[in-house]
């Protein structure tokens, strides 16, 4: 007899936090609700809800309607806390520096952080959308030990040869690029494709 697998949608996990920019996270689900081969679980620190209702007109209520699951952050006997729970990479998007610092130390206290860490045990992929400015060295030192561990770290920094009209422009190639490291292709955003004056550097 031949074992067959079962066919399961690919999975990802999505974890906004306080720090400014929920803006994106709300932006990646919407483009991720949209594929039928694609489960989002969610979740949302205290903090995310509140910077959300100060930056954007959204709520928990629309999130809910975009997502497949969504979990409090509070629950850390939800099944993105463990292991066994199989998916196919976790976005915190944006990530605090507490979340960042918590995640590298391994302190699981909540949710997005047990969740990170058994993403990053289970050889998983892990992107942090790291909101801060200017950087310490001690926010630098906590990205350099989860860079060293495939933990991938992409500050959302606007592209200007784009040349963004509107700030949907700006969150559309940034979220565009974050979804490149998962292999989710979008044409919703202008791509380099050089120079189509090449006589500019002379």
């Amino acid at each position: 007899m031949i074992y067959t697998p079962p066919v399961r949608p690919l999975r990802y996990v999505i974890a906004i936090t306080g720090a400014t920019g929920v803006a994106l996270g709300v932006r990646i689900l919407e483009i991720l609700s949209k594929y039928d081969n694609i489960e989002t679980h969610v979740v949302v620190s205290r903090w995310g809800i509140a910077t959300m209702k100060f930056e954007t007109d959204f709520d928990m209520k629309y999130i809910r309607e975009l997502a497949d699951k969504v979990y409090s952050s509070s629950d850390v006997s939800a099944p993105i806390s463990s292991g066994s729970f199989q998916h196919d990479g976790m976005i915190v998007v944006p990530c605090s520096m507490k979340t960042l610092a918590a995640i590298r130390s391994g302190y699981t206290d909540e949710l997005i952080t047990r969740a990170a860490d058994v993403t990053i045990k289970e050889r998983r992929p892990l992107l942090l959308v790291t909101r801060e400015t200017p950087l310490s060295s001690i926010h630098l030192d906590n990205m350099k030990v989860l860079c060293d561990m495939n933990v991938i770290i992409f500050p959302p920094v606007m592209a200007f040869y784009t040349k963004p009209k509107t700030i949907e422009d700006v969150i559309d190639q940034t979220v565009g690029r974050i979804l490149d490291c998962f292999g989710i292709h979008l044409d919703t955003f202008p791509r380099w494709n050089g120079l189509s004056e090449p006589n500019v550097v002379s």
